[in-house]
């Protein structure tokens, strides 16, 4: 397929000839019409001059000097010629340069009469002219032709002059107009040059600074660079650590086969654990097909409504305390299954470790959504506090009520750029921040 570039300029050369030919026609055309206008006001005065030289006798006998204004009526051959006639159209007078050839003429016009026309290669301007001789009057017709050969010859020299030109200032235009698209097109050529230096390894993202129409264009290739290797990453995390993790229940069963009484319920043992293993990979897996670019917005309130009402019956047999500072307007640009999975790990670990009140609050802090889970149970110690946000927690070090949840919720978080914090909450307990930027409105 042909280069944008190259189909820019072929397109902007299809228009530019189209506008150069038309723009030819017309000049020509507007040339060939005033030599023409031009031609035809130099034979009429060429034409009053002859006839303010003639003289009329009584009889109507027309007569002319030797030597008349315009030299060339007197030059065989000149290229300009007169006649006049009666007005029976018998020719009275013709001039010398008309001698042996015979141009066109136009023999009877009425008296006033005035016409002008192109005959074959003759020019010819004709007046019919009502002559008074005291009480008499006679009407003549002058006519004079002249040869077109001068102006085709000054039209054809004009024309070599516009098309040369014109060629030459197409050439010109085409050029600047190829230096322009190559100008402007440069922004896209480094895109695809950059593309191809990551394509074969030399580099990992768009690193040039680019004009305000593909900047946007280039910040998300950028950003699905960035959550392709993340992506690449979680999928080898996640087969290293299930492939660690079942090492262990595999070689307890392996070291069974030599107890053959404590097999069955060896099995069963190590069978739930890596049902338990493999279940939580799946779910760190599932995180690896985020896709952060235009994620709707998602309303928190109601969501965190449905999880609460869930886990009360799960822990029906404590009397939690809910409470809520949450906005019902208030959103976050979000997966609504990813949103689920935060909420649901974060408020259970809640239900888990309080002892009555939990408090689920979110506010718009400086252009962010904070989204804070905080309840009034024993809280995590200072020293644990980057230890249980770490990511890459092995599945092996993750048994009920230690870590599978927030792992979970670290890698939903990392993939959609936002921040997760720990820390003590106002109620004694534990408090986990989640910190998603605001979409502009």
């Amino acid at each position: 397929m042909m280069s944008l570039n190259r189909r820019m300029i072929f397109s902007a050369s299809l228009v530019l000839a189209v506008f150069i030919v038309l723009t030819a026609l017309a000049l020509d055309r507007a040339f060939f019409e005033s030599a023409r206008s031009a031609r035809q006001e130099r034979l009429l005065g060429q034409l009053y001059l002859l006839i303010a030289a003639a003289e009329v006798d009584g009889q109507g006998q027309l007569s002319f000097p030797d030597t008349l204004t315009e030299s060339r009526f007197s030059l065989p051959g000149s290229g300009l010629y007169a006649v006049v006639s009666d007005q029976n159209g018998i020719l009275l007078w013709r001039s010398a340069s008309a001698l042996n050839i015979k141009p066109p003429f136009q023999s009877q016009l009425a008296s006033g009469d005035k016409r002008f026309e192109t005959r074959g290669e003759y020019f010819v301007q004709s007046l019919g002219v009502k002559w008074a001789v005291g009480r008499q009057h006679f009407a003549f017709t002058f006519s004079v032709s002249e040869d077109r050969a001068e102006l085709n010859a000054q039209i054809r020299r004009y024309r070599q002059n516009l098309w040369g030109w014109l060629a030459a200032l197409a050439v010109l235009l085409v050029l600047a107009q190829a230096a322009v698209l190559r100008w402007g097109l440069r922004p896209l050529r480094h895109v695809a040059a950059e593309l191809n230096a990551i394509e074969s390894g030399r580099q990992e993202n768009l690193q040039g600074t680019y004009p305000e129409e593909i900047q946007r264009l280039t910040d998300n290739l950028n950003s699905l660079l960035v959550h392709e290797r993340e992506q690449r990453q979680r999928y080898r995390n996640a087969l290293a650590d299930l492939a660690h993790s079942l090492k262990t229940p595999l070689a307890v069963m392996r070291g069974a086969l030599s107890e053959p009484s404590h097999l069955p319920a060896t099995v069963e043992e190590q069978v739930a654990r890596m049902d338990s293993i493999v279940a939580y990979q799946l779910q760190r897996a599932a995180t690896a097909g985020i896709h952060k670019l235009n994620a709707p917005p998602i309303a928190i309130l109601p969501l965190a409504e449905k999880i609460v009402m869930a886990l009360r019956k799960v822990h029906r047999d404590k009397a939690v305390q809910v409470n809520f500072a949450v906005d019902i307007g208030m959103c976050v640009a979000i997966d609504e299954g990813d949103l689920l999975e935060l909420l649901g790990n974060v408020i259970e670990n809640a239900f888990k470790w309080c002892k009555q009140t939990i408090r689920i609050r979110a506010e718009a802090i400086e252009g962010r959504i904070v989204l804070t889970v905080e309840d009034d149970g024993s809280g995590i110690e200072p020293s644990r506090l980057n230890e249980i946000l770490q990511r890459g927690v092995r599945a092996d070090e993750a048994v009920p009520g230690h870590g599978i949840g927030l792992a979970v919720v670290c890698d939903i978080v990392a993939a959609y750029q936002a921040q997760i914090e720990a820390g003590r909450s106002r109620l004694g307990g534990a408090a986990i921040s989640l910190i998603f930027p605001q979409r502009p409105s």
